[in-house]
C-alpha cells in the first residue's frame, strides 16, 4: 500500500514515514501542502494520507477539500495529524473531508489502530461494485453494449459490474404465452 505523509516538521515526517514503512507502506513524504497535493493527485493514488493541518503553501484542511473534489482512481483515507485539539478544529477537519483526526504528539499504537481502520474501510470499498451511468441496451435482444463495443447478455454485464448473480425462471405471463405457442 502507498501512503503520503505531509508535515513541515521534518522530524515528525521522518518518524511517521519510518513507522508506516515498518507496516509495509511505500511512503512519499511532503513538507508542504502543495507538494502533498501533487503527490496525491499526480502520482499513483495512495491508500492513506496523513496530513498536518498547518503547513506552508496549502494547509492540511484545504488539501483535504481538494482531495475530495478530485477525480482519483481510488479512495484516499485521510488522517489529519495536528497540534490543534479543540472540538471546533476536529469538526472543521472532518467537515473538510478527513476520515480521522489525531492530535500531536501521537501515540504509535493509536496511529496503527486508526490506519488499520482505514485499511478495513478501503478493503470494503474495493469489494463494492457499482453500476452507474447510461447503459446502451438493444431494444430487440436486450443485450448491453460493454465498454469495448462488445454486446453481451444483460445478466453477464450486471454480474461483472455489480457482483449480482442470476437464476432464471419463467414468469406466469410468459409461461402462458410460451405454453400457447407450444400447443399450436
Amino acid at each position: 500500500m502507498r501512503a503520503v505523509v505531509a508535515d513541515d516538521d521534518r522530524s515528525t515526517a521522518l518518524m511517521l514515514s519510518r513507522t508506516l514503512e515498518k507496516w509495509d507502506f511505500e511512503v512519499t513524504v511532503a513538507h508542504d501542502g502543495t507538494s502533498a497535493l501533487d503527490a496525491i493527485i499526480k502520482g499513483p493514488t495512495p491508500s492513506v494520507a496523513i496530513l498536518d493541518w498547518m503547513m506552508p503553501g496549502i494547509d492540511g484542511i484545504d488539501v483535504c477539500r481538494r482531495i475530495r473534489q478530485a477525480s482519483l482512481s481510488s479512495y484516499v483515507y485521510v488522517i489529519l495529524l495536528t497540534s490543534r485539539s479543540s472540538r471546533q478544529d476536529l469538526v472543521a477537519g472532518l467537515d473538510a473531508g478527513a476520515d480521522d483526526y489525531l492530535t500531536k504528539p501521537f501515540d504509535p499504537d493509536e496511529l496503527r489502530a486508526r490506519v488499520r481502520v482505514g485499511q478495513r474501510m478501503l478493503a470494503l470499498l474495493a469489494n463494492i461494485k457499482q453500476l452507474s451511468g447510461l447503459l446502451p441496451i438493444c431494444s430487440y435482444c436486450k443485450r448491453i453494449r460493454a465498454d469495448e463495443n462488445y454486446w453481451e447478455q444483460v445478466e453477464s454485464y450486471i454480474t461483472d459490474h455489480s457482483g449480482a448473480r442470476f437464476t432464471h425462471g419463467i414468469c406466469p405471463a410468459c409461461f402462458e404465452k410460451v405454453a400457447s405457442e407450444i400447443k399450436t
